[in-house]
């Protein structure tokens, strides 16, 4: 994903959810239902969260250090992380707090057209957000569906604005139905109802997103499907016999490490070598340009020594290294 790409999805969001805050609080003061202000908090979280997304990607720029000899590129995780709960505690919580508390004492909505048109001017705000969101993924998501796209993105900006967006439209459509139904019957649990929708709602976003962007902070690999493309690439070098073992990880969404122990002829030279890895480091890195970090360690092929006759690599993170 382009840095810009994420930012103009981010700024988006931004602008339309600080908006639309302003515009939620001003009907929840003339109409004191609970869905409006359960849906001014959540407004206000969102524009928190994008700041957030914001500074991470600001962060993870920092160039390396001693301490950090890898970079920061995993702060943007860290940050989606943080995203993550900000929207459970701030957005979910207040919300079914604020909706049990007003289906304990139900009061009717108060000048009903003020939340009415407000939910209305939301409606399309959130639309043109979550539209910018849809056209930026588009560029990148391929041929995978947006459940696969939000699962395996490495990039975390343009899973989290979303998932984000797609919750506030929700939220907004469940506000306007249960303000709406208020009206209609004189019945503020209705209202009440409406806000318990949205916590419920924010807190399985919360949920899926704090799984992912773990799965990102614990640090995940290429994919089965990119391992393969790189022993092949690696194995394409004429002095590498096999790939004995690889291991990949992302460091942050555009820097990924390849880290693999390559078996080489006994009787090559230390130049023939180095050349050799030279020249596979530039296949994986046409390959792939995002595989910044390449280490190579050359060995023997102990099996082939031994005479055995087997081939072939160890991928993955999940299978133990061969000696």
């Amino acid at each position: 994903m382009s840095a810009e790409g994420g930012t103009k999805a981010i700024v988006a969001a931004l602008a339309a959810n600080l908006g639309i805050a302003a515009a939620k609080f001003v009907a929840y003061v003339f109409t004191s239902s609970s869905s409006m202000l359960a849906e001014s908090i959540h407004s206000v979280a969102d524009s928190g969260n994008q700041a957030l997304l914001l500074l991470g990607k600001k962060r993870a720029t920092r160039a390396r250090t001693a301490d950090h000899p890898f970079g920061y590129g995993r702060e943007r995780y860290f940050y989606a992380f943080i995203v993550a709960l900000v929207l459970f505690t701030v957005g979910a919580v207040f919300s079914l707090y604020e909706g049990v508390h007003k289906l304990q004492d139900p009061h009717p909505v108060e000048s009903p057209q003020w939340a009415f048109g407000v939910l209305i001017i939301a409606i399309g705000l959130e639309s043109f957000s979550f539209r910018t969101a849809i056209v930026e993924s588009n560029a990148i998501r391929g041929d995978r569906s947006w459940w696969e796209f939000i699962r395996r993105a490495k990039a975390p900006e343009l899973p989290v604005v979303l998932l984000e967006d797609l919750g506030a439209l929700v939220g907004l459509v469940l506000a306007l139905l249960g303000v709406g139904l208020a009206v209609i019957t004189g019945d503020g649990t209705w209202d009440a109802l409406g806000t318990i929708s949205i916590g419920v709602l924010l807190a399985v976003i919360a949920v899926i997103l704090a799984f992912e962007t773990k799965s990102l902070l614990l640090g995940e690999g290429a994919g089965e499907a990119a391992d393969k493309e790189i022993i092949a690439a690696l194995e394409s070098v004429p002095e590498v016999d096999r790939v004995i073992h690889l291991r990949t990880q992302y460091l942050g969404p555009e820097e990924l490490l390849v880290a693999a122990k390559i078996a080489v002829g006994g009787e090559d030279t230390a130049v023939e070598i180095a050349r050799a890895i030279d020249a596979a480091e530039g296949k994986v890195r046409e390959l792939m340009p995002v595989a910044r970090l390449i280490y190579l360690e050359p060995d023997l092929d102990k099996h082939k020594s031994a005479g055995n006759g087997v081939s072939g690599a160890t991928a993955g993170n999940g299978s133990a290294p061969e000696a």
